[in-house]
């Protein structure tokens, strides 16, 4: 697992739509799939990217932790077995990352 620090590009422009996290919130209480949900967009050099809500709760995360500080906090908040989610936060951060998203720093 990386050591580095993950910081957001400044340069991205990003905001969260309330309607749609309230919608995802319903869907999730009801117990359905969300993980298609839009929740949040990001902007950077002609590029946009839908999160979901997992998606935006990493991005927000991304403000000088460590991937194991960014797993550890989305464990004690979502119900997920902690392999998979790191995994995902990975593989997550990997594509963030090559879009030119995130910075890892030491």
């Amino acid at each position: 697992m990386r050591m580095e620090r993950i910081q957001r590009n400044p340069d991205v422009m990003w905001r969260e739509e309330d309607e749609a996290v309230a919608v995802v919130q319903e869907a999730l209480d009801r117990s359905e799939d969300v993980g298609e949900m839009g929740t949040s967009v990001l902007f950077c050099g002609g590029t946009m990217l839908s999160l979901n809500m997992l998606g935006t709760e990493v991005w927000k995360l991304c403000d000088g932790r460590s991937v194991a500080d960014i797993v550890a906090e989305l464990l004690s908040r979502f119900e997920v077995e902690e392999e998979v989610l790191r995994e995902d936060v990975a593989a997550f951060l990997a594509e963030l990352a090559e879009k030119g998203f995130i910075t890892y720093e030491q």
